[in-house]
């Protein structure tokens, strides 16, 4: 295995659990919200505050007078995020997960996985997140919305889109572990 594989996934699918355990069944490092804390210790911005702003496309009136003629820094946690997932897959074969690391990494191995909103739902109410349980479906879609803001945004894309993906799956279909099973079937393959 010599290639990054990036995925992007719809909120509560279990792509990031999909992507760990695919990170370790090739035994390759695995980068996800620690990719905040590694862009933090490379740029002047700080761990707390790069969590509160990632994943965001700056709106539109969010610059003040002050700013107007600074990046903003949403923009500015892009660029750092985008430096340090360059230098990762630079390094080699490792799983890297949303923050347009598809469009940052042009030429890893592209998943999507995603599933219908009511088996997010469920999966979401599984686990013990905070959110109340009548608010649940409306989490999933603001997180969603942002993630897609964010994704079309800084790449030009539209955020979903088969088109701009290597395989798709619908982890209802065949849960996280089939998913992995296909995902290596698909990357075998790619090798040959």
């Amino acid at each position: 295995m010599n290639k990054v594989i990036t995925v992007s996934r719809q909120f509560g699918s279990g792509g990031r659990e999909f992507g760990i355990k695919l990170a370790k069944a090739l035994g390759i490092p695995f980068y996800d919200k620690d990719l905040i804390s590694m862009a933090a210790e490379n740029s002047n911005l700080s761990e707390e505050f790069m969590r509160h702003y990632e994943e965001s496309a700056p709106g539109v009136f969010s610059r003040t007078l002050y700013s107007y003629y600074q990046m903003p820094m949403t923009d500015q946690i892009y660029i750092a995020q985008s430096n340090l997932i360059r230098q990762l897959a630079d390094k080699g074969p490792c799983v890297l997960i949303g923050r347009c690391s598809d469009a940052i990494v042009e030429s890893s191995i592209k998943i999507y996985v995603h599933a219908p909103l009511a088996f997010r739902v469920q999966r979401k109410l599984a686990m013990e997140t905070g959110v109340a349980p009548d608010k649940m479906e409306d989490h999933i879609k603001a997180t969603d919305k942002k993630r897609k803001k964010y994704y079309e945004y800084y790449t030009d894309k539209k955020w979903g889109m088969a088109e701009n993906h290597d395989l798709c799956m619908d982890s209802s279909i065949v849960g996280i572990d089939g998913c992995v099973e296909t995902a290596l079937a698909f990357i075998k393959n790619l090798q040959k």
